[in-house]
């Protein structure tokens, strides 16, 4: 390949509001983004409207045209993608692209990653690094190969998390990062000057594993740092949550937003629920989970002190 005057025709590919950032610093740069692929629209909200996603939003409101293939490896799909004579595709939180889609700009297609690679491939790493306690994680860039998340890597950034940090907080602050790494690895493809690293291997390898119901429910018999770590790396999407055992009919389902912990040895069971008048603790191995936001059913998100103004918890109320 030779180095490319006046800029790229660039493909970009991507759903959730994570890329929206990446394909906006592309469309702000020299380069010229031809179209954008993202996924169907969905029905949302009590009306079941349909509803486009973000980086669908952002792409009409630049003029940009979309493509929404059901099935990537359609003829039909194929044929419009190439008659966009891209030079390049950029990735950033899509699907698994088929070999036909990814081999066909000339530069190549590659992804950007929110964790540092090898480590944490897969559907959540910004979540899974959270949950794991790490304290440093980052977005990496990587061409795109036959298996998920594996390509030869070209750039990375690193950045610290804080012992408070929420998958919130630390989604922004890697959409930045990724925005600007994205950025700079065009320019590295556009004159040339990329130099890849295959991806280690290593025995040690964590797994950034799809969220689901299973594993976003605590477990109230694990230790206070890992209730904790779960709580702030699902907080506030999707929601680490248990059930609650309130001398009700039937336990009550609530979702954990806000929590501080407090590392004490202590001689209640696990899930034992403290309260007072405005605050509510959960014991647990080691120490207690203090709640400060919290969602009960058919209730909105309220803070532990306007919770407790209307709702009372039994001296035998649990968290299960």
């Amino acid at each position: 390949m030779t180095a490319v005057e006046g800029g790229l025709r660039v493909i970009f590919m991507g759903t959730p509001d994570f890329a929206v950032s990446t394909l906006e610093a592309l469309v702000n740069s020299h380069h010229k983004v031809v179209g954008v692929v993202t996924a169907a629209d969905k029905p949302s909200g009590r009306g079941q409207k349909m509803k486009p996603s973000p980086v669908k939003s952002f792409a009409e409101s630049k003029g940009i045209a979309v493509l929404q293939p059901t099935k990537l490896r359609d003829p039909g799909f194929l044929e419009e993608l190439e008659a966009l004579k891209a030079d390049l595709a950029v990735v950033v939180a899509f699907r698994m692209l088929p070999k036909a889609v990814w081999q066909m700009p000339e530069y190549g297609t590659f992804n950007l990653h929110a964790s540092l690679l090898p480590q944490y491939r897969g559907a959540a790493p910004i979540h899974w690094a959270i949950i794991n306690g790490e304290t440093k994680t980052g977005v990496t860039t990587f061409f795109i190969d036959e298996k998920i998340d594996t390509g030869a890597i070209i750039m990375y950034r690193e950045t610290t998390v804080d012992e408070n940090t929420t998958v919130g907080e630390l989604h922004d602050d890697l959409m930045t990062i990724g925005s600007e790494l994205v950025i700079d690895t065009v320019k590295q493809i556009e004159t040339n000057t990329v130099e890849t690293t295959i991806q280690p291997q290593t025995e040690d390898l964590k797994t950034a594993y799809k969220l689901n119901r299973d594993n976003c429910k605590v477990d109230w018999s694990e230790s206070v740092d890992r209730i904790y770590n779960k709580i702030r790396g699902l907080n506030p999407f999707p929601t680490a949550w248990c059930y609650l055992d309130n001398r009700d009919d039937e336990p009550l389902t609530v979702k954990l937003y806000g929590v501080e912990k407090k590392e004490i040895v202590h001689n209640y069971n696990a899930g034992t629920i403290i309260s007072t008048k405005d605050s509510v603790k959960v014991a647990c191995k080691g120490g207690y989970i203090i709640l400060k936001e919290l969602q009960l059913p058919g209730k909105r998100k309220m803070d532990i002190k306007s919770l407790l103004n209307g709702f009372s918890f039994s001296e035998s109320a649990k968290l299960l």
